[in-house]
C-alpha cells in the first residue's frame, strides 16, 4: 500500500541517531512520505535539516505549538517565518489552541495562532492545527479570519458537529492512534462521516502508538498502516483504495508532486 504519515516528530529526542533506521522501516512498510512537525524554533530547524537530508521523503512543517508559546523568544517567530522559505518546508505549524494544559494563557495562544495563519496566507502553505479540548475556541477563531488558509485538523478527537464545522471551512481531518483504541468507538463513528477526499492519516510519532502496539514507544511512521487498516474496516472500504486516497490527499494538501 502507498502510505503517507502527515504528522510525525522525527525531530524529537526519541529519534536521535535512529532516523536512518526509522526511514528504512517506513519505506519498507510502503510509506512514501512523512511530514516532520516543528513545535518550537529548535525543532523547526531540525525538521528543515531532516527534509534536506531525506529530500522527497521527509518534509517539514515549521511553527510554534501552543504549549511552546510561553518559552518562545521575541524573535523566534520571525525566524520561523524565514524557515518557511526553506526547501522541503511544505506546511506551517503546528499551531492552534490547547485548553488542556495551562502552561500558556489562551490569549497568548490566540495571538500566535493568528500569526501562523497570516504566514500561511503570505506563503501559500497550509496550516497544521493542534487541538486539545479547544475545538470550539478554534472554530471561533477560524470564523473570525478574513480568509481561512488550507489546513488539517491534526489528531482529530472532536465530535461529529465539530468535524462538520471544520469540513465546511475547507479543512482536512487527520486521525492518529486514538481512533484504533478499544475505548474510542465514538471517534470511529466520526471517522465514518468524513468524506474520503478530506481524510488523512498520521502517527504523531513518537506518541500514540496504535493498536495492537498501544503503549509501545516510540511510535514511528511505519505504524501508520494500523491507522489506515482501522479506518478502512470502520468505513467498510478497501485498505488499498483508502491508502491511495489518503496519500493523494496528503500530496494535494502539501502541494507535492
Amino acid at each position: 500500500m502507498r502510505l503517507f504519515d502527515t504528522h510525525a516528530h522525527l525531530n524529537s529526542e526519541h529519534f536521535v541517531g535512529q532516523v536512518d533506521e526509522v526511514v528504512k522501516r517506513s519505506r519498507d512498510a510502503g510509506v512514501e512520505g512523512v511530514m516532520v512537525i516543528g513545535v518550537d524554533l529548535s525543532t523547526s530547524v531540525l525538521a528543515c535539516d531532516l527534509a534536506a537530508q531525506y529530500p522527497g521523503f521527509l518534509f517539514a512543517a515549521v511553527g510554534i505549538q501552543p504549549n511552546s508559546v510561553n518559552e518562545a523568544g521575541e524573535s523566534d517567530f520571525d525566524r520561523v517565518s524565514e524557515l518557511a522559505a526553506y526547501p522541503g518546508v511544505r506546511a506551517i505549524g503546528e499551531t492552534g489552541l490547547d485548553c488542556y494544559w495551562d502552561d500558556t494563557p489562551l490569549a497568548a495562544q490566540r495571538v500566535f495562532f493568528d500569526q501562523h495563519m497570516d504566514l500561511c496566507r503570505k506563503t501559500g502553505l497550509p496550516m497544521v492545527i493542534h487541538m486539545r479540548e479547544s475545538g470550539k475556541e478554534i472554530v471561533e477563531q477560524l470564523k473570525s479570519q478574513v480568509s481561512i488558509p488550507a489546513g488539517v485538523m491534526h489528531s482529530f478527537t472532536g465530535d461529529a458537529h465539530l468535524a462538520e464545522q471544520c469540513l465546511e471551512m475547507g479543512l482536512y481531518i487527520s486521525f492518529a492512534g486514538m481512533v484504533t483504541f478499544k475505548n474510542s468507538p465514538e471517534l470511529r463513528e466520526v471517522a465514518k462521516m468524513i468524506p474520503a477526499e478530506r481524510l488523512l492519516i498520521e502517527t504523531d510519532s513518537p506518541y500514540l502508538s496504535p493498536e495492537p502496539l498501544r503503549g509501545r514507544r516510540p511510535n514511528e511512521p511505519e505504524r501508520v498502516v494500523h491507522i489506515l487498516n482501522c479506518l478502512a474496516e470502520t468505513r467498510g472500504e478497501s485498505p488499498q483504495e483508502l491508502a491511495e486516497i489518503t496519500t493523494h490527499n496528503a500530496k494535494a494538501l502539501f502541494q507535492l508532486p
